[in-house]
Parts: structure tokens; C-alpha cells; sequence
């Protein structure tokens, strides 16, 4: 066994291979609780596709959280990743398949952990069942965020301690931005005002892209486009930048003190569906009694 789990993503996650897949293994022993190739991989290809899964999250855990040594993952981190993959839709084979590897990955963090310690780690990822059970019907905007909204988003944000995260939150709540879109925006992001087709007010568009290419807008109150273009010119900057880990144990620390229950960064951006949600039935609503 290694000394270390040092070394880059790659590395660390083909040594975690090594510890739970065996070609071959016979399906009577890896459903045999003691038996050496119990809960083990036996498919190259299966292996091979949960793999790309562990070093898709190993990359996501170092961009975010800046988490190098992967004997550091937590049910946190577990959840943090899923809600950001939810955040894209994925279809629902693939979202099982994520659940599937990172249920693996514990199996195979906890054989490592044993093989290497006297007082081994104990990995727990059981939350990932309850966030697929959460998101199995992702058509339904409404069904897909109904338990992962805050009761008061305003009161969370009000207590947030950092005021860049406050105005993070706010985009988060008012535009649905995701995660990688308030971590980092740039001046020339920032499009001036327009009227909401749905609202009818004025509201300032802060334009973002996400993985993948694609540009859309993200449109927000007066009041937070204002803040926004304020930190430019109070800080003689035109980057604005902050934490991620930083922001999710401030929104953490916050839900604590008004007793709110923790939805990550991903719950702000799951409010704002719901109220968009209620602002298009509002708007078809009132489309309906004019006619």
C-alpha cells in the first residue's frame, strides 16, 4: 500500500482503483460481507467509467475547495458536488451513474484508509441517496427544488458576515446564477438595466457563461446591480472574487444563528426557480383575466 495519497488527481485516483478493482472477481464473493473482493469492482469497463467520475470530482473538489489529498473527502464535499452537477440537468442514467461511483469511491476510501491506519477514516456518503431521491423527476422545476429552498433567503443573506458574500447571494437568489457564477465576475460582465418580459421592472443584467460555452443572463435588483458596481469602484478593480469555501461556511455559520436549515449556495438558486416558477403563473394569471 502507499505511504502517501500525494500526487496529482490521476495518481491518487488510481490508487484508489487499485484497492477495489479486480478483474474478474466472482459476484458470489464481491456479495460475500467476508470475503476479500466484497463490494469490488469486477468490470474493466465499469471501473473505467467510474473512474472519469472520481477525477471529474477530484478536479471539482480542487478548483473549489482546494482539496489536494482525497483521504480529506467528506459528506460535504459529497453533497456540494452532486447539487452542482443537479444545477445541469443531467439525464437520469447519468446522475445514477455519479451516485454509483461516489458510492463506490467510499467503499474504496474506507479499504485504503483500513489497509493504511491503525485508526482508519470513516467515509459516510449516504446523503447522495436522499439528493437522488430529491432530483429523480428533473423536468419539473417546481418537484426538483420544493425541498431544497430557504424559508427566508433574506434573513440568511441579512446574516451573512462577509458583504461580497451577501451580494453572491443575492445573485444567486434574484438571477439563479450557479456556484462558478458569483465566485468570479468580471467588469465587462456587468450589461446595464433592461424590463423583466415577465415583472415588468427594471432590472440590471449581469451577463455569465457557464461550463461548456454557453452565455446567458442573469438579471437582478436595482439595489444588488448597484452593489456590484460599487466593489469596482471602491476596490479599483474590475474583477470581483470570492472563496467558495469560504462563502458556503459563512452561509453555514448564518443558517445557524436564524436557525434556518442548511441548503448550500445551490438553495438560493433553487428559491429563485420557485419564485420564478410563481412569478410566470402570476404573469399568465393576469394574461388570462385581461382576455
Amino acid at each position: 500500500m502507499e505511504n502517501s495519497m500525494r500526487g496529482s488527481v490521476y495518481y491518487q485516483s488510481a490508487v484508489l482503483t487499485k484497492v477495489i478493482f479486480f478483474e474478474g472477481a466472482k459476484k458470489i464473493n464481491r456479495i460475500n460481507p467476508n470475503h476479500e473482493h466484497y463490494q469490488c469492482i469486477a468490470s474493466f469497463k465499469t471501473m473505467e467509467s467510474y473512474k472519469k467520475v472520481w477525477d471529474n470530482f477530484f478536479n471539482y473538489l480542487k478548483e473549489y475547495f482546494k482539496v489536494k489529498n482525497f483521504e480529506l473527502i467528506t459528506s460535504e464535499h459529497v453533497k456540494s458536488y452532486i447539487e452542482y452537477k443537479i444545477e445541469y440537468y443531467p439525464s437520469k442514467q447519468y446522475l445514477e451513474k455519479i451516485i454509483s461511483a461516489l458510492g463506490k469511491l467510499e467503499i474504496a476510501l474506507n479499504r485504503y484508509s483500513k489497509d493504511k491506519y491503525d485508526n482508519p477514516i470513516t467515509y459516510d456518503f449516504k446523503i447522495r441517496q436522499e439528493l437522488l431521491n430529491n432530483a429523480r423527476d428533473l423536468k419539473l422545476v417546481a418537484n426538483n427544488y420544493h425541498n431544497r429552498v430557504y424559508v427566508n433567503p433574506s434573513l440568511v443573506i441579512a446574516n451573512l458576515k462577509n458583504v461580497n458574500h451577501q451580494i453572491a447571494a443575492s445573485i444567486q437568489l434574484e438571477g439563479g446564477a450557479r456556484s462558478e457564477g458569483v465566485t468570479l465576475i468580471k467588469e465587462e460582465q456587468l450589461k446595464g438595466y433592461k424590463i423583466d418580459d415577465i415583472t415588468k421592472q427594471t432590472v440590471g443584467v449581469v451577463e455569465t457563461k457557464e461550463k461548456g460555452g454557453k452565455v446567458g443572463d442573469v438579471l437582478i435588483t436595482l439595489n444588488t446591480y448597484q452593489k456590484l458596481e460599487n466593489y469596482f469602484v471602491d476596490n479599483d478593480t474590475n474583477t470581483f472574487k470570492i472563496k467558495y469555501q469560504d462563502y458556503l461556511d459563512d452561509i453555514k455559520n448564518s443558517c445557524k444563528k436564524v436557525n434556518a436549515t442548511y441548503q448550500g449556495s445551490h438553495g438560493f438558486r433553487w428559491t429563485f426557480a420557485q419564485n420564478r416558477v410563481r412569478e410566470y403563473q402570476k404573469h399568465d394569471l393576469a394574461t388570462l383575466n385581461r382576455t
